[in-house]
């Protein structure tokens, strides 16, 4: 007789979320309506706070996480959880600016002090290795907000025509287009197939035995793709040696945090937790790594705002300076605080002013590294071994300052890879 198979007992089906349900952060069900029920890290610290008593900072850990898992949206099929660090930005910026446009002190130390707010952050969630969508929520809101004080302020004074504003408008969707273009995927790198995983194994052991590969092209480029000033040691010192065209070749290395074998000029991102083809950073502004695929849309989407930022500066200088050019209404416009639309629509010129300009330092330092053929990663990585030198008051890192001297000195030419 066959032997009968046992049937598994069928698993009762999971009920589904009505919109304003979700399943939180310990696996249960909870509703938006609950919010601020059983938060006992909350109540202890409050506690603590009004006895005066030092809080914990595994405490504060535990409350922010706790906001961050039941701040919800209701949504289809589940409430949504929201990203807590999109809403600073949404509340503070307008309240800031119309402060800042009461008075011209005022003004200034609003304008200081943001951009200190912001490097503060920075640093904060780049020494966690933290995703955070606060500045690009910033950038997305900032872009918003200016273009709706300018429809509100400077559009009906009569000076922007139809023409101008359409242009404006223009510059503003390019903007969007070219975020969403370098918001996609940079050039992950993906877990191969259980066969492929092993056969990269392989790979890596072959590779070890055989020990290092001479990179080829020419000798400043090592293994991981950076830049090295260090020739090989089998290359005598007289003998002058003109690289090919052809971008270097080094050994494939091995990522053990993704598992994969990973080509020359890749490099993980510890914020992203996964490796990126030709990394050149790992850009705040857009929440999303830098490389081989998105890095001419960060370029162009870089190129447009700029241009798009200074026409908009400047048809507001013009409109609310109408006797001075746009370099001095920028410093000296009297009267510009006696009525507040036009403080407003002076306090956000200054504003784009600030974003504007280090945007164009960071444009600037892109150029200069395409036109040496590095990344922003191997430049930083050439600083930390003291392989690079500075020039230009930092402008510049010459990340091979050895061997251009060497082929100098011999009278070779040496030519970058395209």
């Amino acid at each position: 007789m066959k032997p009968v198979k046992k049937t598994k007992a069928e698993e009762p089906e999971l009920e589904p979320l009505c919109c304003c349900e979700y399943i939180d952060r310990n696996g249960e069900k909870n509703h938006v309506a609950a919010c601020l029920c059983d938060c006992q890290d909350l109540d202890e610290g409050c506690d603590r706070w009004i006895t005066c008593k030092s809080v914990q900072p595994e405490t504060c850990e535990k409350i922010m996480d706790t906001i961050s898992d039941r701040l919800r949206i209701p949504w289809l099929r589940g409430a949504k959880k929201v990203n807590i660090s999109i809403l600073p930005p949404l509340f503070l910026l307008p309240v800031f600016l119309r402060v800042a446009s009461w008075h011209f002190l005022l003004g200034a130390v609003v304008l200081t002090s943001l951009p200190v707010l912001a490097l503060w952050y920075y640093y904060l969630t780049h020494r966690r290795k933290e995703q955070t969508l606060f500045f690009l929520s910033l950038g997305l809101f900032s872009l918003g907000y200016m273009y709706y004080v300018f429809l509100q302020e400077v559009v009906p004074k009569g000076r922007v025509g139809p023409t101008r504003l359409a242009l404006l408008s223009c510059g503003l969707l390019l903007i969007l287009f070219a975020l969403y273009r370098a918001k996609k995927n940079p050039g992950y790198l993906r877990n191969p197939a259980p066969n492929d995983r092993a056969l990269s194994g392989s790979q890596l052991e072959c590779l070890n035995r055989k020990g290092p590969e001479k990179p080829k092209g020419f000798p400043g480029a090592d293994l991981s793709g950076g830049l090295n000033n260090r020739a090989p040691k089998d290359e005598t010192k007289d003998s002058p040696r003109t690289s090919a065209g052809s971008p270097a070749k080094g050994k494939e290395d091995w990522c053990a945090k993704c598992q994969l074998v990973r080509p020359a000029r890749a490099w993980h991102c510890r914020i992203c937790g996964i490796c990126v083809r030709r990394m050149d950073h790992h850009c705040v502004w857009i929440n999303s790594c830098v490389g081989e695929s998105n890095h001419q849309a960060f370029i162009l989407a870089l190129l447009v705002f700029l241009l798009t930022s200074i026409y908009g500066i400047t048809l507001t200088l013009d409109t609310i300076c109408t006797d001075r050019s746009v370099f001095t209404a920028l410093f000296y416009c009297p009267g510009v605080y006696a009525n507040y639309s036009s403080a407003l629509c002076f306090t956000c010129v200054w504003y784009s002013v600030i974003i504007t300009g280090s945007m164009a330092y960071i444009f600037l330092i892109q150029l200069i590294n395409i036109s040496y053929n590095v990344t922003e990663r191997e430049v930083q990585q050439a600083l930390r071994q003291k392989t690079g030198r500075r020039l230009l008051c930092g402008l510049i890192v010459d990340t091979a300052p050895a061997l251009a001297s060497r082929f100098f000195t011999t009278g070779a030419t040496w030519e970058a890879p395209s």
